[in-house]
């Protein structure tokens, strides 16, 4: 469910944008949203292992596994395309 949240508000937030991790903990439940804190940045480190998201942390991404302090969560770029040659 919170994996669900956090690709839908970076997608809305749009490529190149991050959101605040409080933002996605408020979006699953609002009454409790500092108890969900927790379990939503197991989640982002989840989805950057699997490449769906970045997490940064002063504008540059860090590793999942070794971050501490304030970070935010964006949709990861892209890949880039192999060129066919149509060009």
């Amino acid at each position: 469910m919170i994996e669900r949240v956090i690709l839908e508000l970076c997608a809305e937030r749009g490529a190149g944008k991050s959101i605040c991790p409080t933002e996605a903990a408020k979006a699953w439940d609002i009454g409790n949203w500092r108890a969900r804190l927790p379990a939503v940045r197991a989640a982002a480190v989840h989805l950057a292992r699997r490449g769906d998201i970045v997490i940064t942390r002063k504008g540059r991404p860090v590793d999942p596994d070794h971050f501490k302090g304030i970070y935010r969560l964006s949709l990861s770029p892209a890949p880039a395309r192999p060129d066919d040659g149509d060009a």
